[in-house]
């Protein structure tokens, strides 16, 4: 069982760390905290300030993998323009209090740094455009995609390893106060085989 906290002495109360939103993640059991107060003369401890119960909601964020989809879904063909897209790209928040203060850490996508497996990259500044069906199939995609100009036959289980990377710029406010934390990234992978397709018949 938890320990249980102890008072210390003198005047002061006692606090709890409340963490909650989108995305976050928080123990069962989080033991008050004792917080003295300052001594005769000086303002009395308010508390966390801002700042700090910002850095707790930061800690809390849980931000999701990506969710990696493509078109054609299945295998790709050499010359025909591979679509990719990141489902679930939205903000990510969690939210730190203690009685009488509230503090929002928010992280946010900004871009998604793609690897083919075939030596090309590619950073799309967003999610990417999902392909629609009835779609011309030999149109790239209009902000994140790539066309292999050979097969992935000869490579390891006959696929081009595919990765991305996205990043997440950081903020937070509360109180009257805001600020920003270091960024963060999140990865998934998958592989593609590649195939040779049949001409293009352009007459």
């Amino acid at each position: 069982m938890p320990a249980e906290p102890v008072q210390g002495e003198g005047p002061g109360a006692w606090y709890v760390w409340s963490c909650s939103g989108t995305g976050t993640r928080d123990a069962l059991y989080r033991p008050p905290v004792w917080l003295p107060e300052g001594p005769p003369g000086e303002e009395a401890d308010s508390g966390p300030s801002p700042a700090a119960l910002a850095q707790r909601a930061y800690e809390q964020l849980q931000l999701p993998g990506p969710d990696i989809a493509s078109s054609p879904s299945g295998d790709q063909l050499v010359q025909v323009p591979t679509w990719v897209w990141l489902e679930g790209w939205e903000a990510v928040s969690a939210t730190a209090s203690v009685p009488g203060v509230s503090v929002r850490a928010t992280a946010r996508p900004t871009r998604a740094e793609w690897s083919f497996g075939d030596g090309s990259t590619v950073v799309c500044r967003g999610p990417g455009t999902p392909y629609r069906s009835k779609g011309d199939p030999s149109r790239p995609s209009p902000d994140c995609g790539h066309t292999y100009r050979s097969s992935s036959a000869g490579q390891p289980d006959e696929e081009y390893p595919v990765s991305v990377e996205v990043r997440w710029t950081v903020s937070w406010s509360g109180a009257g106060q805001s600020g920003t934390f270091p960024g963060l990234t999140t990865q998934a992978t998958t592989a593609f085989r590649v195939e040779e397709g049949p001409a293009l018949n352009t007459e």
